[in-house]
């Protein structure tokens, strides 16, 4: 499984703070245990702390990649923030997230495109968030279609089938698991399915639990990535067993340990 951590987001105090006073060394500090921990990219969000997101999130990017060449997967609702974040970035890229309204996606394919980075397309629309599995499989098919239509490579296209938290739409968990089985027969080759996974427990009690249940069904239904914590050590060895199970790994009685030193 593809891990992006999801720590450096302005929606936390310490990285809110950091933001304000232009810190990087708090940020490079993020950065670096959650490489450490096993991410193999780091979603950058700024979040309500920024007040001048085009300029704080080249000053994000910077700051990053003065300590790692880790991918970068810059997330904002703004094009031209996001813009603004790849034409200062060295590292690999992935945009985060273009809906499948068309005229985000005549903005974010093409940038994509430009500066070389992958893309996350999330099943949700200006008419709002799906509510079953149909619904969701049709959003994702229009992200496909327009990225095949512009010519852009459907390997590095990752679709998000949006979760839902449990404890307000627990009628949609299942739909949402079985949403990543079938985005992958839109098209072939296959997108890859990614998760902003944490979703699933917010506002609800025993979040860790939750979010290490879900984690493990979704890579049963065939999950490529996902956003996370990487610092939750039983989340991570979850994921590891889980993919051993699924024959994805090879079993060794030390597994944990060589799945990390690779």
């Amino acid at each position: 499984m593809f891990i992006v951590g999801e720590l450096i987001n302005g929606m936390f105090k310490d990285i809110a703070r950091a933001i304000i006073d232009k810190n990087k060394s708090i940020v490079q500090k993020y950065a670096i245990e959650q490489i450490q921990f096993g991410a193999d990219a780091l979603d950058i969000c700024l979040g309500p702390a920024s007040k001048d997101p085009i300029v704080d999130m080249p000053w994000l990017v910077e700051s990053i990649q003065e300590v790692t060449d880790k991918m970068l997967v810059l997330d904002s609702s703004r094009p031209k923030v996001i813009e603004a974040g790849l034409a200062v970035a060295k590292n690999p890229t992935m945009i985060n997230s273009v809906t499948a309204d068309q005229d985000k996606l005549e903005i974010l394919v093409p940038l994509a495109k430009k500066f070389n980075s992958k893309l996350i397309g999330i099943a949700i629309s200006q008419k709002g968030i799906p509510q079953n599995k149909d619904q969701r499989l049709e959003l994702a098919a229009a992200i496909v279609s327009s990225c095949i239509e512009q010519d852009f490579s459907i390997q590095d296209l990752y679709l998000d089938p949006i979760v839902m938290p449990v404890n307000v739409a627990q009628t949609q968990i299942l739909d949402i698991l079985e949403s990543i089985k079938e985005f992958k027969i839109i098209s072939q080759p296959s997108p890859k399915t990614i998760l902003g996974l944490s979703n699933v427990s917010q506002g609800a009690c025993s979040r860790n639990l939750i979010n290490r249940t879900f984690l493990t069904m979704a890579l049963a239904f065939g999950l490529d990535a996902a956003i996370l914590d990487p610092k939750d050590r039983d989340l991570i060895d979850a994921a590891i067993t889980s993919e051993l199970i699924l024959n994805k790994q090879i079993y060794c009685d030390s597994f944990l340990d060589a799945y990390r030193k690779k």
